[in-house]
């Protein structure tokens, strides 16, 4: 199973070691971030945004769609009290393409992106608080 390992780095700041690759974050000032990294929540976005684009992107490119310019764009809400995400809208702009008769099947294919996936079937989130005694029996 694949494992993203983060790490406190002090200061508010973290880095996270996924596939080979080190990711910095911060948190919001409120939280004492400094605006050094994207907050982990912009990753969220991002990463929904980056997946949407690859996967249009892979089936235009097979279908002979024209990609150059391809941008996606994600607009969302964020809550308080919970703090959450929500109201996502994602716009996929095709400046140079055509999608013609395949419209409706880029838009599934959008629509399967693992990100989008995920968080349609998300059933579960299980998080562990291990201390120091934890660690010392396993």
């Amino acid at each position: 199973m694949p494992v993203a390992i983060t790490r406190y780095q002090g200061g508010m700041l973290f880095e996270t070691e996924v596939g080979g690759q080190r990711i910095v974050t911060d948190v919001t000032p409120p939280m004492g971030g400094k605006g050094r990294a994207p907050a982990p929540p912009d990753l969220f976005v991002v990463s929904l945004g980056a997946c949407v684009a690859a996967f249009v992107a892979h089936y235009c490119e097979q279908q002979g769609i024209d990609t150059s310019e391809l941008t996606v764009e994600t607009a969302f809400e964020k809550t308080d009290k919970p703090a959450f995400l929500t109201d996502f809208r994602v716009d996929v702009k095709l400046p140079h393409g055509e999608c013609g008769d395949r419209h409706a099947a880029v838009e599934r294919v959008a629509d399967h992106c693992i990100i989008h996936e995920t968080l349609h079937h998300l059933k579960a989130l299980e998080i562990n608080i291990l201390d120091r005694k934890d660690l010392a029996g396993a």
